[in-house]
């Protein structure tokens, strides 16, 4: 029997409104068990609705009321957008380029092996379930070589959360990336103290409002530095050459879900040769975001030519790879490493903002990926890709940032290039329930104390990034001291995030 769809399927098509849920589901899970449809072929009738409601609410079809409903609330000015990650769904568009004679063969099919390979996991005791069975599958391609799940893994899609996963040198996937490629930390620390918060309030609160943009569709105008416009990679397809204006217009934004930029303290503990910091406290800037709707589509159209390409049992159809020896392998290679580019110069212009409305210039500045496939060396010298699915690189000496939520602190961490780990670390705190459980347990007086009794000061959010969500960073942090050394602890103060009615579903 074809399994039914769940509320939290329905939310990763995107905000869907609590008044509508029951119905979604009554109109999925009727078309599952009374139309036969597979579970696949209704999401992607649900996908294609929300992409267009007025075409689905003005034909005869089996979504016809549920897409009057959506383009009711579309004409009252409350969007209810496709995600970036529904979009996996929708059919899929021709490739676009000719593929070579021996790709227009049919695709493989492929099985797992009988049991998964050996895998270290990090702080086991605070894992999920679904996250450890979703790494056994995972460790069970015929691809896989190496794997690790790190002490903030939780349920994602493909791959886990906190998931990492070496394969074999020419298989790449999309789906253990992530669908914000190359989702990534950065910190500035300024010659200012912390006195500077109490001094100045309102100006970093200003600036966070006049110089951030966050949420689906977010664009900028002002842009100081757009060189990263100006790399070949723009030209190497016609998916990317496709996305180059959008990407331009975004250049300097912010995403939605756990998307941050705010200002904090730093208190470093001790001289550190990489960090180059005295001892001391600082004035600093963290932002998280990634490559916005480039790198979403990116992945989507990918995503999707995998699964066409490799076929693999049911529970493992999201961990479709492609040959990086073939066409369109390249193709995803190509457009996931300009996604890095371009994530790392949007948190450059955020920051070179912020620092200029400061007048300031700051002293260092520490960034790192995740949701990302590095080419690396495995200890016995085999070349293999280590997909990096919310997790940070802590190789030995390589310096990443780790946070914990908007009530917690976050830390600058130096790898200790831990082999079993696949020389990764965790990438957060981990959440502890997902977004569906967060808007129907917690209450908005809930999450107002606690920010109270944490002296922290939101601009935008909502529930299901409030602070009860996530595990306890300390303990997360203690699960993995064989990885990472840590420098410095960051502590937030003034946080931005997404507007509430700007939000979408998101896995990272």
């Amino acid at each position: 029997m074809e399994t039914p769809i769940l509320i939290e399927d329905i939310l990763m098509l995107g905000p869907i409104p609590d008044h509508l849920h029951t119905t979604f589901l009554r109109v999925a899970n009727g078309l599952i068990q009374r139309a036969n449809y597979p579970k696949e072929k209704v999401m992607g009738l649900l996908a294609q609705m929300l992409q267009n409601p007025k075409k689905f609410a003005f034909s005869r079809n089996k979504v016809t009321n549920l897409a009057q409903s959506i383009y009711d609330l579309n004409k009252q000015g409350i969007s209810v957008p496709l995600s970036e990650a529904g979009k996996v769904y929708l059919p899929t568009e021709p490739v676009s380029y000719v593929l070579d004679a021996n790709e227009k063969q049919s695709e493989k099919v492929f099985d797992l092996r009988s049991g998964p390979l050996p895998y270290a996991v990090f702080g086991r005791d605070q894992i999920e379930e679904g996250a450890l069975m979703q790494m056994e599958t995972a460790a069970s391609l015929p691809v896989s070589v190496a794997g690790a799940l790190m002490p903030d893994a939780h349920q994602g899609y493909g791959l886990p959360i906190g998931g990492v996963l070496a394969t074999e040198a020419n298989t790449v996937i999309p789906f253990a990336v992530g669908v914000d490629i190359a989702c990534r930390m950065c910190l500035s620390v300024f010659d200012l103290p912390p006195a500077f918060l109490n001094r100045e309030p309102h100006l970093l609160k200003k600036s966070l409002v006049e110089k951030t943009k966050f949420g689906i569709g977010g664009e900028t105008r002002e842009k100081i530095d757009e060189s990263v416009m100006d790399l070949p990679e723009w030209q190497a397809t016609k998916v990317i050459r496709d996305l180059k204006d959008k990407a331009y217009r975004q250049l300097g934004s912010s995403g939605t879900g756990n998307h941050f930029v705010e200002w904090g303290i730093v208190e470093v503990y001790e001289q550190d040769d990489r960090l180059n910091l005295p001892p001391g406290e600082y004035l600093a800037l963290l932002s998280h975001s990634g490559s916005r709707g480039f790198g979403g589509n990116i992945a989507n159209y990918y995503s999707k030519l995998a699964m066409q390409k490799t076929k693999l049992p049911k529970q493992a159809a999201h961990l479709a790879w492609l040959d990086l020896t073939t066409e369109e392998g390249q193709a995803y290679w190509i457009g996931m490493n300009l996604a890095g580019e371009y994530a790392s110069a949007n948190h450059h212009e955020i920051h070179k903002k912020l620092a200029k409305a400061l007048g300031e210039k700051p002293l260092a500045m520490i960034e790192n990926h995740h949701n990302f496939a590095w080419k690396e060396q495995l200890t016995d010298g085999r070349e293999v890709i280590v997909h990096r699915k919310g997790a940070t690189p802590a190789g030995p000496d390589v310096l990443g940032i780790i946070p914990g939520s908007m009530t917690q602190p976050g830390f600058v961490v130096r790898g200790r290039g831990n082999a079993d780990s696949l020389n990764s670390a965790s990438h957060g705190a981990g959440r502890l329930m997902s977004r569906t459980q967060a808007f129907n347990t917690l209450t908005r007086s809930q999450w107002n104390k606690a920010l109270l009794e944490a002296d922290i000061q939101l601009i935008g959010g909502d529930l299901d990034e409030a602070p009860m969500v996530y595990k306890n960073i300390e303990t997360v942090i203690n699960a993995q001291r064989d990885l990472v050394s840590v420098l410095a602890k960051f502590t937030p103060k003034i946080v931005r995030m997404a507007d509430a009615n700007r939000k979408e579903g998101r896995e990272d």
